[in-house]
């Protein structure tokens, strides 16, 4: 059993300092616009930056703030990893990589739909598609993310009937993400539409 104290040894020195990291603040549309030129002045190239969850709610106004800044880059410019590692202590925000299509299949035509949202420098930053980032929050069902999703219908950034093709166009592939429930999504979906 002296084994079995050294082996619990290091995951408690782990998780204390888990514990005691400071917490960040939350994100407002200063920081977020902080962000975005600070961003753009720290990578080496061009590339284009996709804003979903709560930068979007923040950046239409429906929030004030948001825990996280979720974020997908594609391309990614040279030098965006060493930059958002500096710019979240820098600049004292939390920053996700993630998206939509990391939870369900990329919709068909989402780069289009996406909506610019400024230039600075080589970078462009847009919302993600709001069909897209509607489908993932409403098969997370979060009561803030469900609000989110009415926000949207609320002011016409995203049209029930279309948000239900868009599911149609992906049914087929949530095969392919077994933690994902189909039946419950597609209800959900049929739900907005009714």
């Amino acid at each position: 059993m002296p084994g079995d104290v050294l082996l619990r040894v290091p995951f408690v020195a782990a998780r204390v300092a888990l514990l005691s990291k400071p917490m960040r603040a939350e994100t407002d549309h200063a920081k977020i616009d902080a962000f975005m030129k600070a961003l753009a002045q720290r990578v080496n190239g061009p590339g284009r930056i996709y804003f979903t969850g709560g930068g979007t709610a923040v950046l239409y106004g429906w929030r004030d703030t948001t825990i996280d800044l979720d974020l997908k880059a594609e391309p990614e410019p040279p030098g965006f990893f060493e930059a958002i590692a500096a710019l979240k202590d820098g600049i004292d925000l939390n920053i996700e990589l993630a998206s939509p299509d990391d939870f369900l299949p990329a919709l068909p035509g989402w780069r289009d739909r996406s909506v610019f949202i400024a230039r600075h420098g080589e970078l462009d930053f847009y919302h993600y598609d709001f069909y897209a980032q509607a489908l993932s929050k409403i098969e997370r069902g979060h009561t803030r993310d469900l609000e989110d999703v009415q926000a949207l219908l609320a002011r016409e950034l995203i049209l029930p009937q279309r948000l239900l093709e868009l599911f149609h166009a992906i049914e087929p592939e949530l095969i392919r993400y077994p933690a994902v429930d189909r039946f419950f999504l597609r209800s959900a979906v049929l739900a907005l539409v009714e």
